[in-house]
């Protein structure tokens, strides 16, 4: 017995020892205000490919994933404003359905890891490729993750028999819905109006003095439970009971409190009927056919001329569908930003990877103007619910020299707080159009409408005369009082010739090097 109390004696000290010298765990901080998770950072836009991106989040971090990758068709996805030398570029990477799977996957697979187990997934595409990407999506998240193909009608019917092409016409987007893996996903049903036919049929009593809609409901049951059985008085003095193998469907004291409410109404045999009114139905809930919210005409002042820009309705609904406030949503392919703009209205948390520094941009400038956030790495820092960062854009004069030209002219037109061209050939020597405050017009896509300012992009080192001479043709020719040209820099002859255009003219050409609009100096200048 001495010798256990001994040994026992011996073995808590050493444990005591352990403890004692053990490092102490660290402590999980609780996030700040505004900020659901102290693991991941959000309201933050990150400019790269989302395979290195999504690698520098943690496991299970994100509610609800959404993305609209680029598609393997004939439609230019990839390029912001159509750039044909770009949709070649892209025509050759994902030359083969194969190709596109292969470089999603890996992608996919990131995003599965980051997703939550209680989290849903939504992969947007149309019918060039969405059979394999099922397939690729199986594989990815398990055949039992799978929800639902949601079917969305992109387009109202149109010819495809041009050009030889026999088949009916194609209107429509596949959306595939997965989830984590665990049975306990968020799902908010959402409801749609009954179609008037069935509400004509169904709830054909208008009630006097309400004008109100309803329909006569059973008030029996198949199957006993509870106060189920017992004789019910009806108005004229009689009692009745449920026909033969059928029970009452509530207690007699919830089928008094009905009566009292004006809720019973009799037939002619005294069986009682519950009124139930239209006003008080949600509706008829959603389905995977989506057909209420087309894509944006080209008109329309959600439009900013994004290729595959989808409406923010479309997004709204999922991420309502999905997620609940201050939940984490994420889009990895996020183009100009639409899921990033519904999630901020609708109260989430965000992230969104895109790897074309113009539509990082973009949607920064969405973000400010849409949402009225605030670029601001100071605000962003103190946790201010209103405030956003743009993540490794090409901020340096070296990376700014290497990306592609429609690229480099984007940035600069839309730093300087203008408008790109839509097409990068036949721009007539503009390459965007900045509008004075109070003068854009209604239509942004009304470019020759009202007051604006010409901007012309060079990517060179020095532009000299000869660039100069030929943007001073396009203000006269385009009548312009004000013009802005963009280079790293300018040579002496250049500066020299646009002093002398003021001067002969009376017209303005402000000269801005890149390093004044990396350093925010432009803003004098305009």
């Amino acid at each position: 017995m001495a010798k256990k109390k001994a040994a026992a004696k011996k073995s808590a000290a050493k444990k005591k020892t352990r403890k004692a010298g053990a490092k102490k765990a660290p402590e999980r901080k609780a996030p700040p205000a505004g900020r659901p998770s102290a693991l991941v950072d959000t309201r933050v836009v990150y400019c790269g490919d989302c395979l290195e991106k999504l690698a520098d989040l943690p496991d299970r971090c994100v509610d609800l994933i959404y993305i609209d990758p680029p598609f393997n068709s004939n439609r230019n996805y990839e390029v912001f404003w159509g750039e044909t030398k770009e949709k070649r570029a892209f025509e050759d990477r994902h030359a083969s359905t194969q190709a596109y799977i292969d470089y999603m996957r890996p992608r996919c697979v990131e995003l599965k890891r980051v997703l939550k187990d209680t989290g849903s997934f939504y992969y947007h595409c149309d019918w060039h490729a969405s059979h394999y990407v099922k397939v690729m999506l199986d594989q990815a998240f398990g055949e039992n993750s799978f929800q639902n193909e949601i079917v969305w009608r992109r387009s109202g019917a149109h010819s495809d028999t041009k050009q030889g092409m026999k088949r009916f016409g194609v209107v429509s987007d596949s959306i595939f819905f997965y989830t984590g893996g665990s049975q306990q996903w968020t799902f908010n049903p959402e409801y749609q109006p009954y179609d008037e036919t069935y509400v004509e049929s169904m709830y054909r009593h208008v009630e006097e003095g309400t004008g109100r809609r309803y329909r006569l409901d059973n008030l029996t049951a198949s199957k006993p439970g509870g106060d189920t059985s017992y004789d019910w008085p009806t108005p004229d003095g009689r009692s009745v009971r449920p026909y033969k193998g059928r029970y009452w469907a509530y207690s007699r004291k919830k089928m008094e409190a009905f009566e009292r409410d004006g809720r019973i109404v009799y037939s002619r045999s005294g069986m009682p009927n519950f009124k139930r009114y239209l006003d008080e139905m949600p509706g008829v809930s959603l389905q995977n056919v989506w057909v209420d919210m087309p894509a944006l005409a080209s008109r329309s002042k959600e439009r900013l001329g994004y290729p595959t820009q989808k409406p923010i309705a479309l997004l709204e609904r999922i991420i309502k569908a999905s997620s609940n406030p201050n939940d984490i949503v994420l889009d990895a392919f996020c183009g100009c930003g639409t899921a990033l703009v519904a999630a901020q209205n609708l109260g989430r948390q965000w992230i969104g990877i895109d790897v074309s520094p113009t539509a990082c941009r973009v949607m920064g400038k969405r973000l400010r103007d849409v949402c009225k956030m605030k670029e601001s790495e100071p605000n962003w820092l103190a946790h201010s619910t209103d405030a956003f960062i743009v993540r490794d854009l090409p901020w340096t004069i070296e990376k700014l020299h290497k990306i592609p030209p429609f690229e480099f002219e984007n940035w600069a037109v839309i730093a300087l707080g203008g408008v790109p061209n839509t097409v990068q050939v036949g721009d007539m020597g503009i390459d965007g159009r900045i509008f004075p405050v109070g003068s854009r017009p209604d239509d942004q896509h009304s470019m020759f409408a009202g007051d604006w300012f010409p901007v012309q992009v060079k990517q060179k080192d020095k532009a000299g005369r000869p660039d100069i001479d030929q943007f001073e043709a396009v203000m006269e020719r385009e009548d312009r009082q004000r013009g802005f040209f963009v280079a790293f820099g300018y040579t002496s002859d250049a500066e020299h010739e646009a002093a002398a255009f003021h001067k002969r003219t009376g017209r303005w050409i402000k000269l801005i090097a890149v390093q004044e609009i990396l350093d925010e100096q432009f803003v004098q200048k305009m």
